[in-house]
C-alpha cells in the first residue's frame, strides 16, 4: 500500500500503452502541469487504464505510484458512455443536445465513484491533499471525506457548470452538489461557472454563500468553510514556444502550406468531434463567404481537424455524418482541380504536426458553443512566435476571459461570424502584432504551472488552517 502525501484522482491513468506491451506518458496538459510534483512528493494516481475488464497490480512510472481503478464493459458504457457523457456532458454544456436521464447510468455513477474514493483512500497517507479531477468523479469528494476525514480535499471541474435553470434538470442534483462540497476547495475554469454552482447550492441546500466561500454543516455539529472560486487552467507555454522555433517543425509549416497549394490566407479549426464545438457553424460560415463571393477558394482554404470522440454515443455518431456531409457539399461546389475549400482531417495528430499546423495558418477559429476553457486557443497564441495571426474566439469558451485581444464572435451569430472572418483575413500585419503580443503575454505569465501551484496553495492553506485549530 502507498502512503502518499498527494494523491491525484482522475477518470484516467496518466500513461497509455506503447506498442510494446509497456508504458508511456499520455499526452496532456493535466499530465505536464502534475509531473514535477507528483515525482516531488512521491505522490499516487489513482486511474482507470482505459480498457474494459483489465487487471492490473498499482505499479510506478517515472516517480509517480499508479493505482489502477478497474472497469467493466458495462461500467464502461453505463458510467462513462453513459452518464458522464450522456447525461452529464450535454446537461452542463447548455443542452446543446438532449441530455438522457437513466436510472441504471445512475446507479453505475454511484458504483464507480465509491471504487475510485476507496483507492484513493487506500493509498493517501494520513493527513494527505487528495486533488479530484472532472466531472466523471463529483461523488468522490463526499466518499472520500466519509472514508477519511484526515483528507483534504481538492476538485477541479474542467467542464462549464450550467445555470440553474438546466442544472435543475438533473434528478440527482442534492447528490451532486452534496458530493463536490465533500471538497475543502473547488475550482472551477471561470467566475460565472463558480457563480452558477454557488447559487445552485443556494437553492437547493439553503447553504450560506458568502464571496468564494461556502459554509457546509457537519453531520455531528458544527460547520466548515469550501472555498469555490475560478483556477483558469492553461498550457505548457514554453514548450510550444521550443517547438515553434525548431528549424524541422518550421519547414514542416511550409511544406503543409505548399500542399494546399499556397493559398493567401490559411484558416484553421483544431477541435475534437463535438457538438459543443461549433464546428458546423464554422462550416456554415465559411461556405457562405464561398457563395457570397467575399473569399475565393484560390485564395483562401479552411483546415478542420476533428479527432475522434466518443464514437459509440449516437450523438456523436450523428455529428460526424452531419459534418462529413457539409463538407462534401461545400467542396463539391467550390473546388478546382488545384486548389480545395476546405481540407478535413478526422484524425489525431501529434503535437510537433499540431504546431507546424498552428505555424502554417493564419487564422485560428475557435467558434465553441460552450467550452470550459479551449486550451488550443492558448497552444495557437503560444506557438505564434513571430507575433504574427489571428485568433477569432467565441465568447462561450472560457479562453474568451483571458484572452481579450482576440477577435470575438457569437458563433450563433453567423453574419457576425462572417464578418469577423473576413476582418482576421483582411487584418494588417501592424494590427496583428499589437493583438498577437497582447494575447502571448497573458499566456507565458500564467502558465499551466502557475494554475497547478496556485490550486495546491489554495488546499495548502486549508491544511494549515486547520492544523492551527
Amino acid at each position: 500500500m502507498s502512503e502518499a502525501p498527494l494523491v491525484v484522482v482522475a477518470n484516467r491513468l496518466p500513461v497509455d500503452r506503447d506498442a510494446d506491451g509497456g508504458w508511456r506518458q499520455s499526452p496532456g496538459g493535466l499530465v505536464t502541469a502534475l509531473e514535477p510534483v507528483m515525482r516531488r512528493t512521491h505522490g499516487a494516481w489513482v486511474g482507470w487504464a482505459g480498457k474494459p475488464g483489465l487487471d492490473i497490480e498499482p505499479f510506478d512510472f517515472d516517480g509517480t505510484h499508479l493505482h489502477p481503478v478497474r472497469l467493466d464493459a458495462d461500467e464502461v458504457e453505463n458510467y462513462y458512455e453513459g452518464f458522464s457523457n450522456d447525461t452529464i456532458w450535454p446537461l452542463y454544456h447548455d443542452v446543446i443536445s438532449a441530455p438522457r436521464y437513466r436510472r441504471v447510468w445512475w446507479d453505475a455513477y454511484v458504483s464507480v465513484n465509491e471504487r475510485f474514493a476507496d483507492a484513493a483512500a487506500e493509498v493517501a497517507a494520513e493527513n494527505a491533499t487528495v486533488w479530484v479531477q472532472d466531472y466523471q468523479l463529483q461523488l468522490v469528494p463526499q466518499l472520500l471525506r466519509r472514508r477519511r476525514p484526515d483528507l483534504t480535499i481538492g476538485y477541479f471541474h474542467h467542464i462549464p457548470f450550467p445555470a440553474y435553470g438546466l442544472f435543475a434538470q438533473l434528478p440527482w442534483r442534492r447528490q451532486v452538489l452534496e458530493g463536490l462540497l465533500g471538497a475543502d476547495v473547488i475550482g472551477f475554469q471561470r467566475v460565472q461557472d463558480a457563480g452558477n454552482f454557488a447559487r445552485a447550492v443556494r437553492r437547493q441546500l439553503r447553504f450560506d454563500t458568502k464571496a468564494s466561500g461556502i459554509t457546509v454543516p457537519l453531520p455531528g455539529g458544527g460547520d466548515r468553510l469550501a472555498l469555490a472560486r475560478a483556477f483558469p487552467i492553461s498550457i505548457d507555454a514554453d514548450f510550444y514556444i521550443e517547438m515553434a522555433r525548431r528549424p524541422d517543425i518550421q519547414a514542416r509549416a511550409a511544406e503543409i502550406r505548399a500542399s494546399l497549394g499556397n493559398p493567401a490566407k490559411i484558416l484553421l479549426g483544431v477541435d475534437r468531434l463535438d457538438y459543443t464545438k461549433g464546428i458546423g457553424h464554422r462550416l456554415k460560415a465559411f461556405g457562405e463567404l464561398l457563395e457570397d463571393g467575399r473569399v475565393s477558394v484560390e485564395d483562401v482554404t479552411l483546415v478542420q481537424v476533428a479527432s475522434p470522440s466518443r464514437e459509440r454515443v449516437e450523438a456523436y455518431v450523428q455529428l460526424r455524418d452531419e459534418i462529413e456531409l457539409t463538407v462534401g457539399r461545400i467542396n463539391g461546389d467550390h473546388d478546382t482541380m488545384d486548389h480545395t475549400a476546405i481540407r478535413y482531417l478526422h484524425q489525431s495528430y501529434p503535437r510537433e504536426e499540431m504546431v507546424a499546423l498552428y505555424l502554417a495558418s493564419d487564422v485560428m477559429l475557435v467558434t465553441a458553443l460552450r467550452d470550459g476553457m479551449n486550451l488550443v486557443a492558448k497552444e495557437y497564441v503560444a506557438s505564434r512566435v513571430d507575433n504574427r495571426g489571428v485568433l477569432v474566439l467565441s465568447e462561450f469558451a472560457g479562453a474568451a476571459d483571458e484572452l481579450g485581444t482576440a477577435i470575438r464572435i457569437n458563433p450563433h451569430d453567423i453574419d457576425g461570424l462572417k464578418d469577423a472572418i473576413v476582418r482576421a483575413i483582411e487584418m494588417p500585419g501592424a494590427e496583428q502584432g499589437r493583438r498577437m503580443r497582447a494575447l502571448r503575454k497573458r499566456v507565458l505569465e500564467h502558465d499551466v504551472e502557475d494554475w497547478s501551484r496556485e490550486f495546491l496553495d489554495a488546499l495548502a492553506d486549508v491544511s494549515r488552517r486547520r492544523a492551527a485549530r
